[in-house]
């Protein structure tokens, strides 16, 4: 597989989120058609409503069924931070090191009067959390407990992944500072690249090496009618926005020369890439675009190592809050 050059490899991710009922079996069928393709990591959004279908538990069952995928199931906040923080504690250890996690702040208009809460106080919140043994607690699916390490622990092969959407301005300084990813919904890869510029300056400002963030362009695709569906923004035009955010309608091969001509324009590490019909796009992006990008050397056929970190690229750190070796 090659990159061009002064450019990392390319990193493609998925949603798994169903537009009908929650249904956990349908959600695990996802997550394993996405590691298929090779993909980073799936994220799948909360989904309260009945046992056993919120997220961290639903990607706990797609752990047990997978090797290498990483799995980002998304909090919004303020409420539970600290248990969300236990959940994807637990979900790091049942998948040896394929955890990340998103925590978001609630829209405005949500109730309990939480739209005020900042998304900078949710991840200050949860930096708190693991400071004060938070992912020692037991999480979804009987984990148990991570012993007195914590994230830190010989249990955890990595702190899971933090990811943050960072296509509005106001958490752009958070990204630039918690991230580990950064999502961002971009029309044309004008606009991914100079927020891509802009996170990487906001890192460095903060004392960050710059290279340790990846910022993937957001879409929702819609592979429904194949290439002859293309309109003008669409397809080899590129996506255009919706209500729902920036919209690609087209067929798998234009997607791949989308996604390898902003990559190699240096606009952005890769794509979240979000299915307008799940099943159906999930599979064309697999058997289609990634195919084709795996056929042309710009994508991975086969993943290099087991966790997340590494399948990003992303050093394992040093948990500040680990217990020194050899400590009772």
């Amino acid at each position: 597989m090659t990159s061009s050059p002064g450019r990392g490899l390319l990193h493609l991710a998925a949603a798994v989120d169903q537009t009908e009922a929650a249904d956990a079996g349908r959600h695990v069928e996802l997550v394993r058609l996405a590691e298929r393709g090779g993909l980073d990591f799936v994220t799948l959004d909360d989904c309260p409503g009945s046992p056993g279908t919120d997220a961290p538990t639903v990607l706990s069952r797609a752990a047990a069924v997978t090797h290498r995928v990483g799995l980002v199931p998304a909090h919004t906040g303020p409420l539970h931070v600290r248990a969300a923080v236990a959940a994807v504690a637990a979900l790091d250890r049942i998948s040896r090191g394929r955890a990340g996690w998103r925590l978001d702040a609630p829209a405005a208009g949500d109730g309990g009067g939480s739209a005020s809460v900042p998304l900078e106080a949710l991840w200050r919140e949860a930096d708190a959390a693991e400071a004060a043994g938070a992912g020692d607690a037991s999480g979804p699916a009987g984990a148990g407990r991570a012993g007195r390490g914590g994230w830190g622990s010989e249990a955890v092969r990595s702190r899971p992944v933090r990811v943050v959407d960072a296509t509005e301005g106001h958490a752009r300084a958070v990204a630039a500072r918690y991230a580990d990813v950064a999502l961002v919904r971009a029309a044309n890869a004008d606009r991914a690249r100079a927020v891509r510029e802009e996170l990487r300056a906001a890192a460095a400002e903060s004392g960050r090496d710059p290279g340790s963030l990846r910022v993937l362009a957001g879409l929702l695709i819609d592979l429904g009618e194949g290439e002859h569906a293309a309109e003008p923004g669409h397809g080899g035009g590129g996506p255009r926005y919706s209500d729902l955010g920036p919209l690609y309608r087209g067929g798998p091969v234009d997607l791949a020369e989308l996604i390898g001509t902003w990559h190699r324009e240096g606009a952005v590490d890769g794509f979240h890439l979000t299915p307008v019909e799940p099943r159906r796009d999930l599979e064309r992006l697999v058997n289609g675009t990634v195919a084709l990008l795996q056929h042309r050397g710009l994508f991975r056929t086969f993943y290099p190592g087991s966790t997340l970190r590494e399948h990003l690229g992303l050093a394992r750190p040093a948990h500040r809050y680990a217990a020194p070796r050899g400590a009772a």
